[in-house]
């Protein structure tokens, strides 16, 4: 299947994405948006880490930290995949394809706090990997290079699941669309999203009962139970019911709540 537009896009995408989608930039601390009324720490529900893709994701639980190790590889159809992989299906959603295919000798790997606390300060994210979802494919921002937001032609490039290719491999910057061929992600639903550099649980856009919460603080995040919490009130995240360009809604674009830990 061709898109007239494809060639321009490569070029463009190509162009653009040796500039962004990088993880060598740092996070800045930032002093807004802070938590006024921290409750004390609360251990992340281990039933969380079941959600996770095994054949990507391993996780290692030591005392009081908890690592997570990934291959990036997930496990639903994408136009990323090579053509002769069973996953690979023909752009749905996607206009034209940035350079490259999922796979690659690609490592990341987090450590954060099994009982994870509110920071004294929010942390501004940077480019690069600021999480790792459920799939095992890591969580950037709604920036590009030059900490610019999102355009029309990088949205063209999204796959249905939100995700595209950068120097950095394949990663998802918005949330899953609602066609057919999504059986896996979060799509405005309560379903675990995945994990954030300071260790808090990001959730799709709605609550366990099916709302929209009301009560979130500037990076979607609040106190409250989830399918996880087996009822006990915990900080956690959701993706903000907000269209940030067009019909597509951002994983995450506020700051981090907690303390970010680099994702290596």
């Amino acid at each position: 299947m061709k898109y007239p537009k494809l060639m321009l896009l490569l070029l463009l995408g190509a162009i653009v994405f040796m500039q962004s989608c990088n993880s060598d930039d740092t996070a800045e601390s930032d002093d807004t948006d802070v938590i006024d009324d921290p409750s004390d720490a609360v251990s992340t529900p281990l039933s969380a880490f079941d959600e996770f893709n095994p054949d990507a994701v391993t996780i290692s639980f030591d005392g009081t930290v908890i690592t997570i190790e990934s291959n990036g590889v997930p496990n639903h159809t994408s136009p990323y995949w090579e053509e002769t992989n069973p996953l690979y299906i023909e752009p749905v959603v996607a206009v034209a394809l940035t350079p490259g295919r999922i796979g690659g000798n690609r490592s990341y790997t987090v450590t954060v706090p099994a009982a994870p606390e509110i920071a004294s300060s929010s942390t501004a994210t940077g480019l690069g990997a600021i999480g790792i979802a459920v799939t095992g494919v890591p969580i950037f921002n709604d920036l590009e290079g030059d900490n610019r937001p999102i355009e029309e032609v990088i949205a063209e490039t999204f796959d249905y699941a939100g995700a595209h290719n950068g120097p950095s491999g394949y990663h998802y910057h918005v949330e899953s669309a609602d066609v057919p061929e999504n059986t896996v992600l979060s799509h405005d639903d309560e379903k675990l999203v995945g994990i954030m550099a300071d260790g808090f649980l990001l959730y799709g856009r709605r609550e366990g009962d099916g709302t929209y919460p009301t009560d979130l603080d500037a990076s979607g995040g609040h106190f409250g139970t989830t399918p996880h919490s087996n009822g006990e009130v915990i900080y956690h995240y959701h993706i903000v019911n907000e269209f940030y360009l067009g019909s597509i809604i951002a994983l995450f674009a506020g700051d981090l709540q907690g303390t970010p830990n680099v994702i290596m």
